[in-house]
């Protein structure tokens, strides 16, 4: 439910982007700017609260976030401008990233022998909640309702995991199960092998969050069709993917699928910057959607399998700078929407996980020589 209450603020904030912008007078590249502290925000979020998730637990955490997806969610309802919206996103930001940092140190210590599987079904309500986000909006609009009702939205699910958590015990860390002493903890974020999976976690958070967050706005001049519609389209595929996702681990290992959903992903991307037609954009979004179905969640969970010793430190660090990625990404694309046109926007992406395709086939082709990377 707290994941719903962040796919929320990610789809509805997609969907009023171009509202805020001509009710505030601000271009794409500021439009964007104030999109951003959502997600360097998450990851000041997720780099103290990963630690104190070790320290004092997940709960206390999840309790933070509810604080201030409220203080976030009626900024941005009473911004006035840049500068109360930028600080309202800031806060939802901030909010995101506690609950990541609390859910995956959670699954992962539920269930220690399918680290990768679980995670990937928990992150399926990521997109599930875009879908129900984009739906909700959608919705709206064609009701008349302005950007401010859409915000509004948020506070739903937010009021729903605050009540639940009233209710459930939650387990320690993995690490504090097991005893690892603290420096123990982060000497484990100093190993080559973890600083190669964090330079990943870069590239496949700017190949999928933050396309997803323009592509409203992008789809629907390119293509004239209705922007927040073609985002439940790549939500829905990704929520169906990821519900697949023991089928899909019980026929692939992770590394390889890696190697297949990041060619998928630029694929899908680039045939997104130049496709025209409402059947054409569909499949190329929905080729889009099922490379990067997997990414974020496998990334995680293949961090939770190879580090168990790290804690909830080492996955907080991998939320953290994925989404810190997607915060430069996000003024950076409105940058080249304003110079060179939406279409350019997605193309200069797609040259992100075409990066992670090379590095992924080198790992699966070392791999296969353990001696090579059994001290990384």
């Amino acid at each position: 439910m707290a994941l719903i209450a962040t796919a929320l603020c990610f789809a509805i904030r997609g969907d009023v982007l171009d509202a805020q912008a001509a009710e505030f007078a601000l271009t794409n590249e500021q439009i964007g700017a104030t999109a951003s502290p959502a997600f360097w925000g998450f990851t000041l979020a997720m780099i103290f609260g990963g630690p104190l998730s070790d320290r004092i637990g997940m709960k206390p955490l999840l309790w933070a976030s509810f604080s201030m997806h409220m203080l976030g969610v009626l900024g941005t309802i009473f911004s006035t401008g840049f500068s109360s919206l930028y600080a309202a996103t800031l806060a939802i930001g901030i909010a995101n990233g506690l609950v990541e940092a609390a859910i995956n140190p959670l699954a992962a210590a539920l269930y220690p022998e399918q680290k990768v599987q679980k995670l990937n079904l928990l992150h399926l309500w990521f997109p599930g909640g875009i879908v129900i986000g984009g739906v909700i909006a959608y919705l709206l609009t064609g009701a008349g309702m302005g950007w401010r009702v859409k915000t509004a939205m948020i506070l739903v699910p937010t009021v729903i995991y605050a009540w639940m958590l009233f209710r459930l015990p939650f387990p320690k860390t993995e690490a504090v199960e097991k005893g690892v002493a603290l420096k123990d903890i982060y000497a484990q974020a100093l190993r080559p092998m973890f600083l190669l999976f964090l330079g990943c976690m870069i590239l496949t958070a700017a190949s999928e969050l933050a396309p997803n967050q323009w592509i409203p706005s992008i789809l629907s001049k390119t293509t004239g069709m209705s922007g927040i519609a073609i985002l439940v389209w790549i939500s829905g595929i990704m929520t169906a993917g990821r519900a697949s996702c023991e089928w899909v681990f019980a026929r692939i290992a992770p590394v390889p699928l890696m190697m297949v959903s990041t060619l998928l992903a630029a694929i899908g991307m680039y045939s997104l910057s130049i496709v025209s037609g409402s059947v054409l954009t569909l499949a190329a979004s929905g080729l889009f959607a099922l490379g990067v179905t997997f990414l974020w969640p496998t990334m995680l969970g293949i961090t939770a399998e190879r580090f168990p010793k790290g804690g909830g430190l080492l996955l907080a660090m991998m939320g953290g700078m994925g989404m810190l990625s997607s915060s430069f990404a996000l003024p950076m694309i409105g940058r080249v929407y304003d110079q060179s046109g939406p279409a350019a926007a997605l193309r200069s992406v797609s040259v992100a996980p075409i990066v992670v395709c090379v590095i992924f086939g080198l790992i699966y082709m070392f791999e296969k020589r353990p001696k090579v990377l059994e001290h990384a």
